[in-house]
């Protein structure tokens, strides 16, 4: 089912169960998903709605951030509750094995031995783990001390 028609279904869901932060949340994802259908002139294949869904999660990660050093606790925490929905979204992230392993064969592969050459082993450590849920801040700190 394409997740256009699954976070439609969820939202008719949410609206007869009077679930009020999951629709807004359900909402936000929806919309942003329609803008990027809208601004591509084309429907949606399954990279692009991954990349939106991991836009939105990036935002709202730094948002609870910005709210806990503001003091501003129920804020953050209604932030991680759209974390929690937008992840349930998302394919499984990779394990920490399986992380090691693939920047193993991206370096391998590729033959980068210094900092410089990061950006190539970045690429290819990406590639082997498509299709699933990667932090590029997690996987860009695994290369570097590979690398060192």
């Amino acid at each position: 089912m394409p997740l256009l028609d699954q976070i439609q279904k969820d939202m008719v869901e949410a609206m007869k169960a009077r679930d009020e932060a999951r629709l807004s949340a359900v909402r936000m994802i929806k919309t942003a998903l329609k803008k990027q259908e809208v601004d591509s002139m084309k429907p949606l294949d399954e990279a692009t709605e991954m990349q939106v869904m991991n836009t939105l999660l990036k935002q709202r990660r730094e948002s609870a951030d910005m709210f806990r050093k503001g003091g501003r606790e129920e804020l953050a925490a209604k932030e991680e509750a759209e974390i929690t929905l937008i992840e349930a979204y998302l394919p499984s992230a990779p394990s920490q094995a399986e992380l090691e392993a693939a920047v193993t064969a991206a370096l391998a592969e590729t033959g980068a031995t210094t900092a410089k050459q990061m950006g190539l082993a970045m690429k290819a450590a990406q590639a082997k783990l498509a299709g699933k849920r990667v932090d590029g801040k997690i996987l860009s700190a695994l290369v570097k001390s590979k690398l060192q």
